[in-house]
């Protein structure tokens, strides 16, 4: 990596010590970024665009967690294990023999598409390096920062070498981490984060998950569809997914049990050791009562912690959140002048859609300009589990949690004809509007194939303020999952082709919040 990082700024005749690039004859930055993943990295090609002079600061690897250990790699190996699984299947009008797998020969198929994408990274720091005919510019250091003064940045390269630079204004955007419990020793072997599942030597003989939230539930999606891990998930809840409405979270859950993963509802985590190359776990249901339960190894799922130690921030006195994340208004300015912070350093919603318009807006706003509030009420998203669920808007559990009354139209995927030809009818279509007329769209919930193919479309909707009306006027393609959400829509304008008196409530629904 440090090779071609170096060959790609060779153009920005630097002098190149111990992994980093830098200009001590350059003028003062428009821009310092720190953090090259997705925030920060959009952030320095917005500010790149308004013709500013950029320094993006890294001390890790390009892309971030939403290319590393993260987004990009993690969905990878879920396609390539729904692959596998659907290759595996008899059910299907034909028969594969002697199908095989190979924990390496998957990862290396996850790294190559992370190479492919890092190198798209790279390739466009090699041409932004040199100033644009607007001025536009976008230098990178290599090593970790800190803020010494409201405009000053001393950046440590690995043999310790250290440079300043200043800067008219600072972003921030160092990303997260993998939280860890109290009192669990993450050895990166038998008791791993999502950072070092990606290094295991073979597929586990069985694993527990600590973590029922998105990335526990989709990394376990991805060992169960290869079926050569037996999997134990660890819920404190009473269901897996509890900002999700229940009917989403009991048809993953389902689906789970048919590939043999075993949820612990309810089920508080005592205490969980490695034990010479196994590990070994204690769980007390609601009663107390206690079970001991032994694994290969253990996946630490229980959310992630913001990067912002080490930074100088509050020695700057900048406002920070009880959960370490960095306080910031609606234009991504934090409560000192000329610094912002955008993606998973705010911990508000840590998605990497979410991060690069944050980082987006932020650099708009410091050079400014006055873009649009970012609508966080049409934000969308995709969980990559078994089987695949989207979501766009407010769900029920939200709407009734805010005191939001609604409409519901749910529609199974039994009736929808591309689910019948693709022969896999699990899961259902769930569409929220408000209760006054016009009813405006709230929100999108669906389960099942293809379901990220709806959302972007309504998250539009939701933006725009239209209404379910708005959905049954559009022309839909045939056959389309997006077929099922005008459905419900004519559903809740009590003018749906499908009758709740015929087929009945498990195929359809239609309600009031």
């Amino acid at each position: 990596m440090a090779a071609r990082e170096t060959i790609a700024l060779a153009c920005l005749t630097f002098r190149y010590a111990g992994g980093m690039a830098f200009a001590p004859d350059k003028p003062r930055y428009d821009l310092c970024v720190l953090g090259a993943g997705p925030a920060g990295f959009a952030g320095a090609m917005r500010a790149h665009d308004l013709g500013k002079r950029v320094l993006l600061v890294e001390k890790g690897r390009l892309g971030g967690a939403g290319l590393h250990a993260g987004a990009l790699s993690s969905k990878t190996m879920w396609h390539l294990s729904n692959d596998y699984a659907l290759a595996c299947r008899k059910d299907r009008g034909f028969s594969a023999e002697n199908v095989t797998v190979s924990y390496a020969s998957v990862m290396e198929q996850v790294r190559t598409a992370v190479a492919e994408r890092r190198d798209i990274l790279t390739r466009q720091l090699n041409h932004l390096c040199e100033p644009n005919q607007f001025g536009g510019e976008v230098d990178l250091a290599r090593g970790t920062a800190r803020l010494t003064s409201p405009n000053g940045i001393e950046v440590r390269a690995e043999d310790g070498t250290l440079t300043h630079f200043e800067a008219d204004n600072i972003l921030i955007a160092t990303g997260s981490s993998p939280r860890v419990p109290d009192g669990i020793e993450v050895d990166g072997e038998q008791i791993v984060t999502s950072d070092q599942i990606e290094e295991f030597p073979d597929f586990p003989e069985s694993m527990v998950v600590v973590g029922a939230g998105v990335v526990g539930c989709e990394y376990a999606a991805v060992f169960g569809n290869f079926g050569r891990t037996k999997i134990h998930i660890i819920d404190r809840q009473p269901r897996i997914l509890p900002f999700e409405d229940e009917d989403v979270a009991e048809v993953v859950a389902r689906s789970f049990k048919n590939i043999g993963i075993h949820i612990h509802r309810e089920a508080r985590l005592v205490s969980l050791r490695r034990v010479d190359k196994h590990v070994e776990y204690v769980i007390a249901d609601r009663d107390g009562k206690e079970e001991t339960v032994k694994v290969e190894r253990a996946l630490i799922s229980i959310g992630r912690a913001p990067n912002t130690a080490s930074l100088g921030l509050e020695e700057l006195g900048v406002k920070m959140t009880k959960g370490g994340g960095i306080d910031v208004d609606g234009t991504r300015s934090t409560s000192h002048p000329h610094i912002y912070a955008a993606g998973d350093t705010t911990m508000d919603v840590a998605l990497v859609n979410v991060a690069e318009l944050e980082g987006r807006h932020a650099a708009e706003r410091m050079f400014g300009l006055c873009p649009s509030p970012i609508r966080y009420e049409a934000l969308s998203a995709i969980y990559f589990l078994k089987p695949e669920v989207a979501a766009v808007g407010l769900n029920e559990t939200q709407a009734k949690l805010r005191g939001i009354p609604y409409r519901v139209g749910v529609l199974h995927n039994r009736l929808i004809s591309r689910n019948i030809a693709m022969r896999s009818t699990e899961g259902f279509i769930k569409l929220l509007s408000s209760r006054e007329d016009p009813q405006r769209v709230l929100g999108l919930r669906v389960v099942g194939p293809h379901a990220s193919s709806t959302i972007q479309g309504i998250a539009f909707l939701i933006d725009k303020n239209a209404t379910v009306d708005d959905i049954d006027h559009c022309v839909h393609p045939h056959p389309a999952i997006t077929e099922g959400v005008q459905e419900c829509a004519r559903m809740l304008l009590g003018r749906s082709v499908h009758k709740v008196d015929v087929f009945g409530s498990d195929y359809l629904r239609r309600g009031e919040g």
